[in-house]
């Protein structure tokens, strides 16, 4: 038996170590990010019915659509993240590291900036929202309603730029250190919540700060420590920002920008339609069935991931048959995909009865949640190297008409044809048009050097 396995381990090894550098890099992450996520996985969700049952069902529901309206302020970054990303991939690939060291130190300053602006303009505008006819509930007072929207736009923008971190682990193609910095975060956000529910009654104040100060301290520590280590001769500076430098990194930056902005749109606002369409009380079943299904696209994104910045770095260096190799992995990769997607689909009424009892999930719900991860999944493929090489108009474009048919969409599916919360995923569908249907178009015509005018911009 222990011959069996040392073989078995020795062959996983041989596989992990051949092929090319970039390659062997990102399946040593690949695999990482699975075990890291796995974990992240079943601590999530075990925390969703233990958070329900601190808070109750209407209450965790209300804190969901506060947390994914803050989430619609990403956007305000103007793509610096993704731009860092970008740009700091082509200075390692080069190896410019002071070019690298000003990227950093550049982009962490503006983002600072940029966030604390964003919140003192919130500050000033919030007394002049009413959040109990925002979030569509009088069951929760008004005052406690303000507060946990303070403390959670407070969090979100520290957290948010404390969240460079990520950028940089991608373009150092070590996604596997995002995962853990996540792991971390959902570890001590666990232990915090079991203690609560053994101390304090259900809380919503209480949960917005929890779910805040996690993260931050985690992301703080590990920001502090890679700075002071392997990250050092990158860390930021004062000393190293440039201006001149904040417009390389913004011209590509805008466009990400606008990505977001239609990505936030489409993703961050299906919980507020179904709360203003339905109430709050149907936004938590929403959010099992695509936490449920997440995890398809969660699991090909630990694949995915490490080749944005793989792919950045091939292209500078015009390895075009390599990014051939690995596209082709990855659309095997799919198929698998999708036979699983249809398993879970099949095990999913029963295992939510097992999972949460209180919350009905509507098969139809399950089943356009299942049909969205499959297309998602598909046009990620081929916007992942989009992305990579920087050629984002079209998607640019594309994104902002999808945009602007969202929320007509939604509305149209979920209340005039009566499909309710499936008819708001239906909309999504239909919206990330550009992935699944002109991102494979853009990719052949880019790899056969063929593409021009929009589709090479």
């Amino acid at each position: 038996m222990t011959g069996f396995v040392s073989k078995v381990f020795s062959k996983i090894l041989r596989f992990i170590n051949r092929g090319h550098q970039r390659s062997v890099k990102a399946k040593k992450n690949i695999i990482a990010s699975f075990l890291i996520k796995g974990i992240s996985i079943l601590i999530g969700f075990y925390m969703v019915p233990l958070t329900i049952g601190y808070v109750q069902k209407e209450q965790y529901g209300i804190w969901l659509t506060i947390s994914s309206v803050v989430a619609w302020f990403a956007f305000l970054d103007i793509g610096l993240g993704h731009g860092l990303r970008n740009k700091l991939s082509e200075a390692i690939a080069k190896g410019e590291w002071k070019k690298a060291k000003i990227y950093v130190s550049t982009t962490y300053v503006i983002l600072g900036i940029i966030f604390l602006l964003i919140f003192a303009l919130f500050f000033v505008v919030e007394p002049w929202l009413n959040w109990q006819t925002i979030l569509n509930t009088q069951s929760v007072e008004q005052g406690e309603l303000r507060l946990v929207a303070i403390t959670t736009f407070l969090f979100f923008c520290v957290n948010f730029v404390l969240r460079l971190i990520d950028s940089i682990f991608y373009a150092f193609q070590r996604p596997a250190f995002k995962g853990f910095i996540n792991l971390m975060s959902n570890v001590l956000t666990l232990s915090i919540i079991i203690i609560l529910t053994h101390t304090t009654e259900g809380n919503l104040l209480y949960l917005a700060l929890t779910l805040g100060i996690s993260p931050m301290v985690v992301l703080f520590a590990v920001s502090l420590f890679m700075f002071n280590s392997e990250f050092k001769s990158i860390a930021p500076s004062i000393k190293y920002v440039k201006r001149s430098y904040f417009n390389d990194l913004i011209s590509l930056g805008v466009r990400f920008f606008l990505v977001n902005i239609s990505v936030v749109i489409i993703f961050a606002t299906d919980n507020m339609i179904i709360t203003q369409l339905f109430g709050p009380s149907e936004v938590p079943a929403y959010s099992i069935a695509h936490k449920y299904f997440g995890l398809i696209t969660v699991g090909f994104s630990f694949i995915l991931v490490p080749m944005w910045s793989a792919y950045t770095e091939a292209y500078v260096k015009n390895d075009i048959d390599w990014v051939l190799s690995v596209v082709n992995k990855l659309k095997k990769a799919w198929m698998v995909l999708v036979v699983i997607a249809i398993i879970l689909l099949a095990i999913s009424k029963p295992f939510f009865k097992l999972w949460v009892p209180e919350i009905d999930v509507p098969w139809l719900l399950s089943v356009m949640m299942c049909i969205y991860v499959i297309v998602l999944s598909w046009g990620n493929i081929f916007v992942n190297f989009v992305n990579g090489v920087g050629k984002i108009r079209l998607q640019m474009i594309v994104g902002i008409i999808g945009t602007i048919v969202n929320i007509p969409l939604s509305y149209f599916f979920g209340e005039i044809l009566g499909l309710g919360s499936a008819g708001v995923i239906g909309a999504s569908i239909v919206s990330i048009a550009y992935g699944p249907v002109l991102a494979p178009i853009q990719f052949k015509k880019i790899i056969k050097g063929t593409a021009s005018g929009i589709w090479n911009s």
